[in-house]
């Protein structure tokens, strides 16, 4: 087989456990580095700045993540289109994983120096800028190297690894002490966790013969995927953009929300508490989902019913508001989410239109994740400051959530 073919191939070959372990290490590392930051660290930092830039707390907070993901919506899907195009001896995505992360830790470390709120906007968007090159890579190496029968499962770990990341991230940002130590510690766990696979695990490579001619009007438009040609891969990324804002909805002023709403004593360590219980959960059936939807070779029905379950729990924010009400919506919340987690993704990689785009589609169905930090704050700030507060925040997003499960069964071409 050529090393084109290889690279365009339908993989049939099993990884092996070594290789899952590597890459879900990887993937962690980057959501170590996307939500330390966002948990914690810009939450204080937007509270410390907020009189400067003459808004409130939650305003320049909304404003700040909601500039970074918009850049982040732009750089999956070109950095996933850049690797796919990418000739060297190291292979397509593993350069972009190198750079990806290092400039991550270096954008980190940026943001531990901000001294103001332009400070903020630039080191988010930097950080996201660079993580999402990572990102994109890391990705696209599932359907590139794992056949359709292990995606679930791999999915599953790759899960796992992300929960862990939020958890991780969110920890370090908590224990390490002062807004400077948490992103260093950040920076360095990004850095560490991207090592084993790089090192160990050789990529893919696509020679320059085998590279299609470069066409500045052929790779814009390929970053439009009709609907109508592609109806499943048009379903499939509404499914995941309605079910991610609902989550986004619910996370965004989880901090605020604990200290204004509940009067939490220590809204930070709340924070810690809740998503540890989120993590618990999702844990416990991530890679569950993943394993049992690969062995009855079914997608739909788990994602449609992972998010009628994580609307529930989103529901119970609405009406019970304490804090043993906030642990048990947690909980629910990262059971529905773990099995989502696992399932949406191997479904997401069955209805990728092109094997030699994968990387870009894969970008393209990453901004699903990425549009929802973009519309979660213009959409909370109004709900909390003036059309009812947190109660109509939560039924919002239960809705939102709601609708976006739903909508997985207009997928014709998985089972």
């Amino acid at each position: 087989m050529t090393v084109a073919a290889a690279s365009f191939a339908e993989p049939a070959e099993r990884v092996g456990r070594g290789w899952t372990a590597a890459l879900s290490l990887a993937n962690g590392a980057i959501w170590v580095g996307w939500y330390g930051p966002l948990q914690i660290l810009l939450a204080r930092q937007a509270e410390l700045f907020a009189p400067a830039a003459g808004m409130s707390k939650e305003s320049l907070l909304a404003w700040v993540t909601g500039v970074g993901a918009v850049v982040s919506l732009v750089a999956n899907p070109l950095f996933g289109a850049v690797s796919d195009r990418t000739v060297s001896r190291h292979g397509r995505r593993t350069p972009w994983i190198v750079a990806g992360s290092a400039g991550g830790a270096l954008s980190l470390l940026l943001l531990a120096g901000a001294d103001g709120p332009a400070m903020l906007f630039v080191g988010w968007g930097l950080v996201q800028l660079t993580l999402n090159a990572a990102f994109a890579a890391v990705t696209a190496a599932v359907p590139d190297r794992v056949p359709r029968v292990q995606r679930g499962a791999v999915g599953g770990w790759l899960g796992a690894a992300q929960l862990l990341g939020v958890v991780v991230g969110t920890g370090l940002a908590t224990a390490v002490g002062g807004v400077g130590g948490g992103y260093a510690a950040c920076a360095v766990f990004t850095l560490v966790g991207v090592a084993p696979y790089v090192l160990r695990y050789p990529d893919l490579r696509l020679t320059a013969a085998d590279r299609a001619a470069w066409s500045w009007r052929r790779f814009l438009a390929g970053f439009w995927l009709s609907p109508r040609r592609y109806p499943d891969f048009g379903w499939a990324w509404l499914t995941r953009f309605l079910v991610n804002l609902g989550n986004a909805l619910v996370l965004l002023y989880l901090y605020y929300y604990l200290r204004d709403g509940l009067r939490y004593e220590d809204p930070e360590f709340g924070v810690l508490i809740l998503t540890a219980v989120n993590g618990a959960t999702l844990l416990a059936t991530v890679v569950v989902g993943g394993f049992w939807s690969d062995r009855v070779g079914r997608r739909k029905p788990f994602v449609l019913w992972s998010g009628v379950l994580m609307a529930v729990a989103t529901g119970l924010l609405a009406v019970w508001q304490t804090w043993p009400g906030a642990v048990v919506a947690a909980a629910v919340l990262g059971i529905g989410f773990g099995v989502f987690t696992s399932v949406d993704f191997a479904l997401m990689t069955d209805v990728l239109p092109e094997a030699k785009d994968r990387g870009k589609d894969l970008g393209v169905i990453n901004v699903a994740n990425a549009l929802p930090q973009v519309a979660a704050p213009a959409l909370a700030a109004p709900l909390v400051n003036d059309l009812g507060g947190y109660p109509v925040l939560f039924l919002t997003a239960a809705g939102v959530g709601l609708a976006g499960s739903l909508l997985v069964r207009r997928i014709r071409g998985v089972e």
